[in-house]
C-alpha cells in the first residue's frame, strides 16, 4: 500500500522533470539556431565598417547568407567548412546555412575568414533555398576593405565577399563551394 502511495505521489513529479533526450536536443536546437543568428548579425556590422559601399548589396540584393567565420585548411587535398544565417533582404532571419568545400590541387596551409553571399535575384535565391548551391571555382570572391565593392558586380546571380580573420594559405588548386539550407521553425 505504502508503494503504491509512493508511486502515484512521485509519477507527477516526474512529468516535470527534463524529458529524453529529443526534447533536450529541442532547446539546445533553439539556442544554437539563436546564438549563429546573433553572430551573423555582428558579422554584418563589421562588414558594413570595413566596407560602407556594402550597403547597396544589402539594399538590393534578394537575400544574403552570412557566415561568421569559415576554416579552410589543405596539404594537398584541402577542405573548408562553416556555418551561418540565412536573411532576407530587410535583415530578418529566415534560416541557417552550411558551407563545404573540397579541394585538389597544391595547396598547404589554413585560414580563417568571414564571407557574405549576396543573391541578385529572388531565382537565386530560391536555388539555394530549395536546391542548395554549388558555387565552381569560378566563383570569385572580394574581400571587403573600404571602396572595394564599389566596382563589384553579381556573378551568375551571387556576388561574394570576405574578410580574412586569420592564417596563411598558399593554394592553386580547384574545387568548388556547396552550400546548403535549413529553414528556421
Amino acid at each position: 500500500m505504502k508503494k503504491t502511495l509512493i508511486a502515484c505521489l512521485a509519477l507527477p513529479l516526474l512529468s516535470l522533470l527534463p524529458g529524453p533526450a529529443a526534447a533536450h536536443t529541442d532547446e539546445y536546437t533553439s539556442l544554437e539556431q539563436k546564438h549563429a543568428i546573433h553572430i551573423s548579425q555582428r558579422t554584418i556590422e563589421e562588414f558594413r565598417r570595413a566596407d560602407p559601399n556594402l550597403a547597396k548589396f544589402f539594399k538590393i540584393s534578394a537575400g544574403y547568407v552570412v557566415f561568421p567565420k569559415v576554416t579552410k585548411g589543405g596539404v594537398g587535398i584541402g577542405g573548408a567548412g562553416g556555418r551561418g544565417a540565412v536573411f532576407r533582404t530587410d535583415g530578418h532571419p529566415i534560416g541557417l546555412a552550411k558551407l563545404s568545400q573540397v579541394t585538389l590541387g597544391v595547396q598547404l596551409g589554413g585560414q580563417t575568414f568571414r564571407e557574405i553571399i549576396f543573391f541578385e535575384t529572388r531565382e537565386a535565391m530560391d536555388n539555394f533555398k530549395y536546391g542548395g548551391i554549388k558555387m565552381s571555382a569560378e566563383a570569385s570572391a572580394i574581400v571587403a576593405a573600404e571602396g572595394s565593392s564599389t566596382h563589384a558586380a553579381y556573378r551568375n546571380g551571387v556576388a561574394i565577399f570576405t574578410l580574412p580573420i586569420g592564417g596563411l594559405m598558399f593554394e592553386a588548386s580547384i574545387g568548388g563551394q556547396s552550400l546548403r539550407f535549413q529553414p528556421l521553425p
